[in-house]
């Protein structure tokens, strides 16, 4: 394991039947962005996904990340906070790279529910969700629509192209595998360094 983890594109393509269309799968610490009529697809409980599109040309992008545990949440500069800062700087940027305009870009953003019980003092679920939105307000990118926080995992359906998103909410039974993901994922989150700085232009 390196500290790629962070910024790792998924790789995890398929054709999709429900929706007749190729779908992209994104792991926690994976992001994907495409100009193509497609769907990007991925499962969260603590963790958070923004989908970051240009409404101009449909060029757009998910990413999956979630804050590790430990560090100050209020302070800007924590530990923590750079691995939330890294998974949007390089979404953006990947847009930014393809042709997106940054004034064109809007967000939709999910997750940070609370199904990682005792995982931390205050809710890692709530942590990310907070983060993410005020990383966007900074950033000054429009968010458009959000699902944030509650008790459940949702498996989100998102299409660039449109911008459209479907959110589906899962039931409690359905989320030991979500956990068990996002556990690993933390767990790996500790002893990775995070990679080096990233400048938006």
């Amino acid at each position: 394991m390196n500290g790629n983890t962070e910024r790792q594109f998924a790789t995890n393509v398929y054709y999709d039947r429900t929706f007749d269309c190729d779908a992209a799968k994104i792991l926690p610490g994976e992001f994907y962005y495409t100009g193509q009529d497609m769907l990007i697809v991925t499962v969260l409980g603590s963790c958070v996904a923004a989908c970051i599109r240009d409404r101009v040309t449909g060029l757009g992008g998910m990413n999956h990340f979630m804050l590790p545990d430990g560090g100050d949440p209020a302070s800007p500069v924590s530990a923590s906070m750079r691995y939330g800062t890294f998974a949007m700087e390089v979404l953006i940027n990947e847009l930014l790279k393809a042709g997106a305009r940054r004034e064109n870009l809007e967000a939709k953003v999910f997750g940070g529910g609370a199904v990682l019980r005792g995982f931390t003092a205050m809710n890692v679920g709530e942590r990310n969700a907070a983060f993410v939105m005020n990383y966007l307000k900074t950033e000054q990118i429009r968010v458009v629509a959000e699902d944030l926080n509650d008790i459940y995992p949702r498996k989100v359906y998102f299409f660039p192209r449109t911008g459209k998103v479907l959110v589906k909410k899962l039931m409690q039974t359905q989320n030991d595998t979500v956990a068990k993901r996002e556990l690993d994922y933390a767990s790996r989150l500790k002893v990775e360094p995070v990679a080096g700085e990233i400048d938006l232009f």
